[in-house]
């Protein structure tokens, strides 16, 4: 049974025991904090881990369980479209208008996998910040305590639906058609069927052209096919090595790279190096940063 709001927009603390599960599926989408403790998260049957300072997106229909391996606190955020469309989003009404178009169609366009939605460290901290204010807010509800509680749940939307438009193609708007968004969504549904996505049989399955096909993804990616698909697969290597324990050649054969130097090869050339080494590079940002706000955090207790 699915799980519904009964407002635009609902906040929720959450204290978890070890090997306690949370499940869902709803009409809503869900933004996630993990606050302290550790676990795997398992969406739409592909499982990560999740860390403290995590920023977890649960769009609608996503079926979604959490296994609990520490004991953890999160905050939940939910809303729905409504929530989108009545919040408070600066600017005159054909600004707003516009913007809540891009919003929604971001939030619902996006590739709903596993793991943290802020790319950066940086991004991180201001949502870390934003939790913290948030928190504070709505636990001493003070005079304007509902007025500066949706602006950081605003806030945090558009943290959020920044972060996954610089993931979609340039040109991918709310104004293109639905042929266009069908042929997006066909290359993500087959992303693991190589078969499935060579020329022939998108142009079988859809009716069109070779000719056609080219030229569509150049207007409409700015890539070719093969280069939209590899980049894609890249940025799935990406969220692997970030937010699983799974081995490199775990990933290779899930994703149908020839080998790991094949996989190697290419996330050089977008990433600059291997991606083993990339996984150590970021994992090593992570410790060092959550060592620093640990040490600071300690000193200012002592201060107190």
């Amino acid at each position: 049974m699915k799980e519904n709001l009964h407002y635009p927009f609902e906040i929720i603390y959450k204290e978890l025991e070890v090997g306690e599960e949370k499940r869902r599926t709803s009409n809503f989408f869900e933004l996630i904090y993990i606050m302290e403790g550790t676990g795997q998260e398992t969406i739409n049957q592909q499982t990560f881990n999740y860390v403290p300072g995590r920023l977890l997106l649960i769009t609608p229909e996503d079926l979604t369980t959490f296994h609990i391996t520490t004991p953890t606190k999160m905050l939940l955020i939910c809303f729905n479209d409504i929530y989108i469309r009545s919040a408070a989003f600066s600017g005159n009404e054909r600004e707003r208008e516009a913007w809540i178009k891009r919003l929604e169609f971001i939030l619902q366009h996006a590739n709903h996998e596993p793991g943290c939605v802020l790319p950066s460290q940086p991004h991180k901290m201001l949502a870390k910040t934003m939790v913290e204010t948030l928190v504070t807010e709505y636990q001493h509800c003070d005079l304007y305590s509902k007025e500066l509680i949706q602006q950081m749940v605003n806030s945090l939307i558009i943290l959020v639906a920044r972060s996954i438009a610089q993931r979609l193609p340039d040109k991918f708007t709310p104004v293109a058609d639905k042929k266009t968004l069908d042929i997006f969504q066909y290359i993500h549904e087959h992303i693991y069927e190589p078969e499935q996505l060579k020329v022939s049989a998108i142009c079988q399955y859809f009716n069109i052209s070779p000719n056609y096909l080219g030229k569509f993804f150049k207007k409409q990616a700015d890539e070719t096919l093969q280069q939209y698909i590899q980049h894609y697969k890249i940025k799935m290597v990406e969220t692997r090595l970030l937010h699983s324990d799974m081995r490199i050649n775990e990933i290779v054969n899930e994703l149908g790279f020839t080998d790991e130097s094949h996989l190697n090869r290419l996330f050089k050339r977008y990433k600059g190096m291997s991606a083993s080494m990339y996984r150590k590079t970021m994992w090593n940002a992570d410790i060092s940063a959550f060592t620093k706000n640990k040490t600071i955090v300690t000193d200012q207790q002592r201060g107190a």
